[in-house]
């Protein structure tokens, strides 16, 4: 393990050397690389174009001078394309958006989004909080057309650290949709790596789900509407996982296939089909106060912490399982049964294919140590995502990046990688730190602040103003008990924030 003295976490970061270049107006590199005689190097290159980065990439657009370029390697933006819904909504409100909570103001809020479509009065007519995710996703590639720092079609292939110059050189490969590749390389001051997550398939369920072929589709469900129509043309689904995501697949289905005739099943591990905790004062576990708080705590009470707050974030919204129960009982008005079951309490042990129509899944109830065998014409894995590792594309840097007693990489209260003295520049992340800052990491609603956070830290100036105190809740006591105004601490983590703010350099 490395000692706090060999380490880069109590050292400011070195402020970002501006120039004069404004944002929003196309450089002569029309992949916004930078860094030879004729254009100095960027100030921030971001790896990964998410709602996170494409967040950072809206702020910083407001702050004059800074020279950034966003690389992603999809031809374009489409949020969870496979799980758009009609209907759907998102479980956080609209003001969850990608600048709101840090900038009101900003040009690239929703509300701006609808007042660019004239569609202010009738959105405040329709009363709603929670908007459906296909306009979420129509926003953000709304704000995408808007920016010129992103460069969609570009793959970052590798990223390293000349200490010589200062600065971390990006490779990458700019694909068109229809063309030839080319190679290019920028230089940046500092780097923010929004690669997002991965969707995951449980290990007895990875051959049938990797197979390809006219067989049982065993598919995620992030692939779910590239395949609906194969699996409304199957005799028997079964969804694995009791999430949001299976709630919603499991609903979609049950709404279009014939009553009576329904043939779903609907299977968890956990002990029962839960509510998420939506609660007021529960939601305060997705403030920056409570990601203050968590960041704080030991590393073993973290690793403790979040997998006991599961229903903060895995579960489902109380209106998509009154739906599903509505829709159940709705199929009962004539008489009959709806043939569907849910079985919560059940594990996948292992699984395999029936000639080539079927699948059956070996099945395990654990409070009752009874094990039996189902055979489904199609499975839907409703199992999640886990965050995409880092060593890839930081593979070159792994000599300098510190690391926890479980190996993962340290992430300070900025969201920068904790990295050996010797590298001046800053590598943030974003959606990489749930270990260190908690159940927060892949939320929505906290996008906009670690994106201020982000930039008030490699700017070196409080370009947005963070609030002293989010939450009602007080989080923790001082190692003394002496209570200030019944909010101990509260305080403390905000100036702690600012802590490491240089005056900003301008080149």
């Amino acid at each position: 393990m490395t000692t706090a003295d060999e380490s880069r976490t109590a050292r400011p970061p070195a402020a970002a050397k501006l120039t004069s270049a404004v944002p929003g107006q196309r450089r002569p590199e029309a992949d916004g690389s930078g860094g030879g005689a004729e254009s100095p190097p960027l100030d921030v290159v971001g790896i990964g174009v998410g709602p996170f980065n494409l967040s950072l990439a809206a702020l910083a657009h407001g702050i004059p001078g800074l020279r950034t370029a966003f690389y992603e390697q999809r031809q374009g933006f489409h949020w969870h394309p496979g799980m758009l819904i009609e209907g759907a909504t998102l479980q956080v409100p609209f003001l969850a958006d990608l600048v709101t909570l840090a900038d009101p103001a900003s040009p690239w809020s929703f509300l701006s989004f609808l007042k660019a479509q004239d569609r202010l009065f009738p959105f405040y007519f329709a009363e709603r909080f929670h908007i459906e995710r296909t306009e979420y996703d129509a926003y953000c590639r709304w704000v995408c057309e808007g920016l010129d720092s992103l460069h969609f079609g570009h793959r970052v292939d590798a990223v390293r650290w000349d200490p010589q110059a200062a600065l971390f050189e990006v490779d990458f490969t700019r694909q068109d949709a229809d063309g030839p590749s080319a190679q290019g390389r920028s230089y940046a001051r500092n780097l923010v790596v929004g690669v997002g997550t991965a969707p995951h398939v449980p290990e007895p369920l990875r051959s049938l789900a990797s197979s390809v072929g006219a067989g049982a589709p065993v598919i995620h469900s992030s692939d779910y509407l590239d395949h609906r129509q194969r699996l409304l043309e199957a005799g028997h689904v079964t969804v694995v996982g009791s999430g949001q995501s299976g709630a919603e697949v499991f609903l979609d289905l049950l709404r279009r296939r014939p009553a009576g005739r329904e043939g779903l099943h609907w299977i968890t591990r956990s002990a029962a089909f839960a509510p998420m905790e939506y609660s007021k004062l529960g939601l305060e576990h997705f403030t920056p106060d409570y990601t203050s708080y968590f960041h704080g705590l030991p590393e073993p009470v973290r690793d403790r912490l979040v997998p006991r707050q599961w229903q903060l974030h895995k579960a489902v919204d109380h209106d998509t399982l009154a739906a599903v129960h509505d829709e159940l009982y709705h199929r009962t008005l004539g008489g009959g049964w709806p043939d569907a079951v849910l079985t919560p309490g059940v594990a996948v042990r292992t699984a395999g294919r029936i000639g080539a129509t079927r699948v059956e899944l070996h099945l395990e109830h654990t409070e009752q140590d009874v094990r039996t065998r189902l055979a489904t014409d199609a499975v839907v894995l409703a199992t999640g995502y886990r965050e995409r590792p880092l060593g890839g594309v930081l593979a070159s840097l792994e000599p300098w990046l510190r690391r926890d007693a479980s190996e993962r990489i340290r992430v300070d209260e900025h969201y920068r990688l904790v990295t050996d003295r010797s590298v001046s520049g800053s590598v943030y992340v974003q959606n990489a730190e749930r270990h260190t800052h908690g159940v927060g990491a892949p939320d929505l609603g906290l996008a906009a602040h670690r994106s201020a956070v982000i930039l008030n830290s490699l700017t070196g100036e409080e370009r947005y103003r963070l609030p002293r105190r989010t939450a009602f809740t007080t989080f923790g006591l001082r190692p003394e008990g002496a209570l200030a105004n019944g909010s101990p601490g509260v305080a403390e983590q905000a100036d702690r924030q600012h802590a490491d703010f240089r005056p900003l350099r301008m080149t």
